[in-house]
């Protein structure tokens, strides 16, 4: 009797764990947004089981019952709830009637940050972001890459690179600066062991080798210049667009005329500007238009489109956020001209009534690419040597958040889809 009865006690006390659900809220009642991210990461890396449950409160993850992951929530500052299945049956029948959608999430994952050696954690939104959330990542760069080390990973991040080999164009305002000055060294030397004879020609296969990576089935973020200058170096395929005071030598004749934008990720029809001592790659960037524009930081923001959660669940992933509201920053590519656009790019994030884009996202073959224009989200006008910014400070961030939506994209089930 008493081993029935210590049974029916066991039985009792852990009912509500079987069956039980962890909801963490990713509206307003959010402690740390982005930390949270962090934490579904870690349970998707530990095999729990986890959904996205597209626009409902803000994007909200649920996930199967464990203490190991409550715990992880309250040491991460992460608010979470323990739920019981019938309160998991009131959310799905909300969703199934509402504009909401729920994604399967499978596995964490692996993911590469495309660095230069030299560069601090803090050049790099991303790199704070996944630092931040504690998601682990590895670092690679152009010897990796040509090496075929990009199939060992699902997502690819590339720093705000230069992919036509100008350094940034940073040549007219820093070339007789010490750190810019090492950075060409850096980069010529690594050209050289590897074969090159100019920076723009290894910048050009390492390119390459993304849009393949990405053909294939990769998931590719971008941010800053990098969207910018790997389209440019892809057109341009065959051709020397780079100056004399950069490269030696001269742009070759009929440059413009011949780039072909069939190769291209994102944009076509844009103007490469030839001119070193112009801050400027091309008028993919709205800059200096956007001036006018856009006075005062006060004026710039973009707003968030919403989609269809059951008909486009990608760009509904992709633009998961407790406002449609987010504040602009600057960047070596501030924003990305609308009109130049591809007709298949979705616009995520745009601002009103300007031939403007902040924020988009595409299908190529079997992957996906995703670019965000601007440096950082919480850094209006983050300059070179800036301190960094620190996170802990912007636990709401709209901005990091849109890249984190990123980060657990493809952790989500998807349908096969036709190349």
């Amino acid at each position: 009797m008493k081993r029935i009865l210590l049974l029916i006690l066991i039985v009792l006390v852990a009912a509500p764990v079987f069956g039980a659900s962890i909801i963490i809220p990713m509206d307003e009642t959010q402690t740390d947004h982005l930390k949270a991210y962090g934490v579904c990461y870690r349970a998707l890396d530990k095999n729990y089981k986890a959904e996205w449950l597209l626009n409902y409160r803000g994007g909200s993850f649920l996930i199967d019952y464990s203490p190991d992951i409550m715990n992880l929530c309250l040491l991460m500052g992460v608010t979470a709830e323990k739920i019981t299945q019938g309160r998991v049956a009131d959310i799905y029948r909300q969703i199934e009637v509402e504009n909401m959608e729920r994604v399967e999430l499978e596995k964490a994952p692996a993911i590469a940050v495309y660095s230069p050696p030299a560069n601090e954690p803090w050049d790099d939104a991303v790199t704070l972001a996944l630092t931040y959330a504690e998601i682990k990542y590895d670092v690679v760069y152009d010897e990796e890459v040509l090496d075929g080390v990009l199939e060992e990973y699902d997502w690819l991040h590339l720093h705000h690179e230069d992919f036509t080999g100008q350094y940034g164009k940073f040549y007219g305002a820093f070339r007789n600066q010490l750190w810019y000055q090492a950075q060409v060294r850096s980069a010529e030397e690594l050209a050289a062991r590897l074969g090159y004879n100019k920076v723009s020609e290894l910048k050009l296969d390492v390119a390459k080798t993304v849009y393949d990576y990405v053909r294939r089935g990769g998931f590719f973020f971008s941010m800053c210049s990098a969207p910018e200058t790997i389209d440019i170096a892809l057109a341009a395929e065959g051709i020397d667009i780079v100056p004399r005071e950069i490269d030696g030598d001269p742009v070759d004749p009929g440059a413009q005329e011949r780039l072909d934008f069939s190769k291209t990720f994102a944009f076509e029809n844009f103007r490469i500007e030839f001119d070193p001592l112009v801050y400027s790659h091309s008028d993919i960037d709205t800059y200096p238009d956007r001036l006018v524009r856009f006075m005062d930081e006060r004026q710039d923001f973009f707003y968030l489109f919403d989609f269809a959660a059951k008909l486009d669940p990608v760009p509904t992933m992709l633009t998961q956020c407790h406002t449609n509201t987010v504040n602009g920053f600057l960047g070596q590519t501030t924003g990305f001209r609308k009109s130049l656009l591809k007709k298949f790019v979705i616009a995520l994030g745009q601002p009103d009534n300007f031939d403007e884009v902040r924020y988009l996202h595409g299908n190529l073959g079997r992957g996906t690419f995703t670019f965000l224009s601007g440096h950082d989200p919480e850094d209006y006008r983050h300059m070179v040597h800036d301190p960094p910014t620190d996170l802990s400070l912007h636990k709401h961030s709209p901005g990091y958040r849109l890249i984190l939506n990123n980060v657990l994209f493809p952790a989500a089930k998807k349908k096969e889809r036709k190349t």
